[in-house]
């Protein structure tokens, strides 16, 4: 059907740039893969993110939290806003750690102020999501607030969080052939096919310039427009505060390489990875990797100072997760099969390297955050 539809509008108004067939592709009313009302995200879907593989991503992250309050004067309102909140794995272990922690008999004074004072915002677009969010996390009901849309998130002081959002964001395919050349989607004998044209935006030439992408002669790469105007509305949400970005990418330097000439752009279908996103239109999700350098230039724009950027095996490390293992998992029969997954979370061949952290901040000054303590690269951005 979504495929029958897209022909349709190609037949009517021509080809269509790669960034809206990835659009409609993914988010197309009712039928996009994260707009269809069966959508399925974790194991039982085509991919997982790091709260699926094990909740002490979420126990470091109620960490930051905190230790953010704590560097804000402990306002009696900190809103930890997460944006695009998927299966709600990662509130439910932010909260279930909380909890259990201010549920000890052995003080923590810190948590059990800050919880009185956290109030933490789901923004989700699609029902469905919301629905099975709401299942997963009933019994904090009382400390979540559900919104379809940031439209009405004014004067904030806290976090804006996201967790694997901005890969999933649709993406400009560009190539150098005799100048720069963009990639648009048309009709051919056997179904879409791409076909090159000269790049209609100035924000497309702008963007090629202002990140150095190399002009020879077939390079492929990915450009992330919409980056720009997501961090200016977070800019807008926030008075003071905190954005913490973790997805996969890498600085401008890195994605704009010459041996990555291919560009990043990857499609995921039952756990399967492959690189057509004309195929299972609607049924497989489509990502290109984050231009981390794109995210802090524009955000530094918005008055978002960037305090940190690491990887997430080094910002976990330093954020202290060897004392929620000996805290959390010291005494568990499992031991050895907590390890394991833990160490999918930071390891260099597990999502330790291929993930990053970016953490941004609007108010005075520039703190120090502990989970760049080891290594801090915004120099590399």
């Amino acid at each position: 059907m979504l495929k029958k539809i897209i022909t349709e509008r190609i037949i009517n108004e021509g080809p269509i740039t790669f960034e809206e067939f990835m659009n409609m592709a993914l988010y197309y009313p009712e039928l996009g893969y994260y707009a269809r009302p069966d959508a399925v995200i974790g194991r039982e879907g085509d991919f997982y993110t790091s709260p699926h593989l094990h909740p002490i991503f979420g126990a470091v992250i109620c960490r930051q939290l905190i230790e953010m309050w704590e560097i804000m004067g402990r306002p009696p309102l900190f809103h930890a806003v997460e944006m695009g909140a998927g299966a709600g794995y990662l509130c439910k272990d932010i909260l279930d750690y909380l909890f259990k922690t201010i549920n000890q008999s052995d003080g923590h004074r810190d948590e059990r102020e800050f919880v009185t004072c956290l109030k933490y915002v789901i923004v989700e677009p699609y029902g469905h999501f919301e629905n099975r969010q709401k299942e997963l996390l009933k019994e904090y009901a009382s400390h979540i607030e559900w919104m379809s849309s940031p439209d009405n998130l004014r004067e904030l002081k806290g976090c804006v969080l996201s967790n694997e959002l901005l890969d999933a964001f649709p993406v400009h395919v560009i190539q150098m052939e005799e100048g720069l050349q963009e990639v648009f989607v048309n009709i051919g004998e056997k179904g879409f096919i791409e076909e090159k044209a000269e790049a209609g935006s100035r924000e497309i030439s702008r963007y090629v310039e202002q990140f150095s992408i190399p002009a020879w002669e077939g390079y492929r790469t990915e450009i992330n427009l919409r980056v720009k105007s997501w961090i200016r509305r977070i800019s807008e949400m926030l008075s003071q505060g905190f954005v913490l970005t973790i997805d996969y990418g890498y600085s401008a330097k890195e994605y704009y390489s010459e041996e990555r000439n291919r560009g990043t752009l990857l499609c995921y279908h039952r756990h399967h990875v492959n690189e057509n996103p004309f195929q299972h239109i609607g049924e497989q999700d489509i990502t290109a990797h984050v231009n981390f350098s794109s995210l802090k230039k524009w955000g530094e724009n918005e008055g978002l100072e960037t305090l940190g950027y690491s990887s997430q095996g080094i910002y976990l490390t330093a954020s202290g997760i060897d004392e929620l293992i000996v805290e959390l998992y010291t005494e568990s029969s499992d031991y050895m099969s907590e390890i394991s997954k833990i160490k999918g979370l930071i390891m260099p061949q597990g999502m330790g390297e291929s993930h990053r952290v970016l953490i941004q901040y609007k108010g005075e000054g520039a703190p120090e955050l502990r989970g760049f303590s080891f290594r801090n690269e915004k120099g590399n951005l």
